[in-house]
């Protein structure tokens, strides 16, 4: 999304995005009757010059299957504006073949695996592509961007290139079309009831020593009650996850819901394990004595949420872990309502050991794969020109997240603002429509990624303010492209799961004091019995084999 006066800076970048569809060619699978490379039989509907900045025009009407996540919050209408316009603006039909949100992914891998998969496969996470790769069943999609200059303008702006790396496959192709972010978008932190501090004369905490000091305070005049209540740990695997991932990001180490059982050492310029790190074991040791002293609900860690919250509401706690939306719609609105003159407020994540820094790879969003079927059709370009305009273009992003200008907004410069009689997400709860669920728009299989002014649009003065502290920051470098080949695949997965379990069991029996820190040894010993050197070795060894063959 631009303003009116970045128009023609956007102009000139599109000239570099012009595609003469006379001169198209591109690196297909050639799996399709052995014109794959040609795409001059496949412009049917195709515009002749597309160029980034560009409304997309099919030249004749068309219609393209497509997997639609359903979620529950907002469940699908065949009646919602988005698909009218959608058509009424580009020419092109979406046709939904509808899953729920529950059986999302494994509709997904049956219909990919029996052949019947909708040309176009979004609300896809990496690395769940991989499976697909080796059956030919999805296309390698780096070979098509040339058909997409938004999706390559907006890449080369924000200096994406090393993000994609690290999507690449042993072949050096990438086969996921991910959501592009200008900036680092982060979503979780602390939040604290400030009218509590300042009664005690206290100040919200920067750093995890800080949180410590105003946790040990809180307690010392709160004996009988936990501090800090915790949340997130019911159906995830990383129990807290929230809470691990932005403490680990303090640490410089993947946690919670970030967890990943392999990390790149950027000093040893090699691959590690997550959960041997040193900074991994002084992570789990900080959150220990929050729990050992009493300042961290130890009940945090199997809690439902609903439980965590209550606890909050009725003053048994004074902390607890937040994303902006959870503060304004749910703590701040409940407590206003229950405790009178209470205030809460969400703090940037504490820094710890490793200074202002975000993790990497967070600019890259779930995205869209598409069905090697589609490379078969005579209106494949006109197809990935339709993907680029409505997944990428700032016209694009723009129409789904907030619908059509005077219908369900007004706009002036990067300020939106939902019609009288339209909530999104409970900014309204008195208006009788919503915009995702009357609409369709502002929908998680559309909307994600964008310029920071778009992204930021919807932000409540809470999360611009928290947004804002959190982009200054440096986020760490992205960790370097090492594809496993397809059998590597295989016994990487016998593998992971194992190791995962078990070093989550460890972390939680070492923070709970269930086990002494002086077994730390021990656990590293049980993930090396359950192949954690086999597994590391087989990451350095593609991670050498692709430099040396990529550069």
């Amino acid at each position: 999304m631009k303003n009116a006066g970045e128009l023609s800076r956007r102009q000139i970048l599109a000239a570099a995005g012009f595609i003469g569809l006379a001169t198209l060619t591109g690196c297909g699978s050639g799996d399709d009757g052995g014109d794959g490379k040609d795409l001059s039989k496949k412009q049917n509907g195709a515009m002749k010059e597309y160029r980034a900045g560009q409304r997309f025009k099919a030249a004749k009407p068309l219609s393209f299957s497509m997997l639609h996540n359903n979620n529950p919050n907002y469940p699908y209408k065949s009646s919602w504006l988005f698909w009218k316009e959608v058509t009424k603006r580009t020419g092109i039909t979406i046709k939904p073949v509808d899953v729920p949100l529950a059986d999302y992914e494994k509709k997904r891998g049956v219909l990919i695996g029996a052949g019947d998969a909708p040309f176009l496969i979004p609300k896809t996470y990496h690395p769940g592509e991989v499976p697909f790769v080796s059956s030919g069943a999805i296309l390698p999609v780096s070979e098509y961007v040339h058909l997409m200059p938004n999706f390559q303008d907006k890449v080369k702006r924000w200096k994406l290139e090393p993000e994609l790396d690290s999507i690449r496959q042993s072949d050096g192709k990438y086969y996921l079309l991910p959501g592009l972010h200008e900036k680092v978008k982060s979503g979780y932190s602390m939040s604290f009831r400030t009218d509590t501090l300042d009664k005690l004369g206290l100040t919200l905490p920067e750093t995890w020593d800080q949180v410590y000091d105003v946790l040990k305070a809180l307690k010392s005049e709160y004996p009988d009650k936990y501090p800090w209540t915790d949340r997130w740990s019911v159906n995830t695997p990383f129990p807290c996850g929230a809470l691990f991932g932005y403490l680990g990001q303090a640490y410089g180490v993947k946690a919670g819901w970030n967890y990943d059982n392999i990390s790149f050492d950027t000093k040893a310029r090699k691959f590690v394990f997550t959960a041997a790190q040193d900074d991994y074991r002084a992570m789990v040791e900080f959150m220990r004595k929050l729990v050992a002293e009493k300042l961290l609900d130890p009940e945090s860690f199997t809690q439902q949420d609903d439980q965590a919250v209550q606890k909050l509401l009725a003053e048994k706690s004074y902390v607890i872990s937040a994303n902006p939306q959870e503060l304004v719609q749910n703590y701040r609105y409940n407590l206003e309502k229950q405790v009178k003159g209470s205030k809460i407020e969400m703090i940037p994540v504490p820094l710890g050991p490793a200074g202002p820094i975000v993790l990497s790879g967070a600019r890259l969003e779930n995205g869209i794969m598409v069905s090697s079927k589609a490379l078969k059709s005579d209106s494949f370009v006109a197809m990935m020109q339709f993907v680029d305009w409505l997944w990428y273009s700032d016209e694009g992003q723009t129409f789904s997240k907030w619908g059509v200008e005077g219908t369900t907004y007004t706009r002036s410069g990067d300020q939106f603002q939902l019609k009288p009689g339209i909530t999104l997400m409970g900014s309204d709860p008195d208006a009788p429509k919503d915009l995702q669920k009357d609409f369709g728009f502002f929908n998680g299989v559309f909307t994600y990624g964008g310029s920071w002014a778009l992204v930021s649009s919807n932000f409540s003065p809470d999360e611009k303010k928290f947004q804002d502290a959190m982009a200054q920051r440096t986020q760490l470098p992205i960790d370097p492209a090492h594809p496993l080949q397809s059998v590597e695949q295989e016994q990487a997965t016998l593998w992971d799961t194992p190791l995962k379990d078990t070093a989550i069991q460890n972390t939680l029996q070492f923070v709970l004091g269930k086990r002494p820190m002086s077994e730390w040894d021990q656990h590293v010993s049980e993930l090396k019995a359950k192949n954690m050197q086999q597994l590391v070795d087989l990451h350095n060894k593609a991670y050498d084999r692709f430099k040396k063959e990529n550069g």
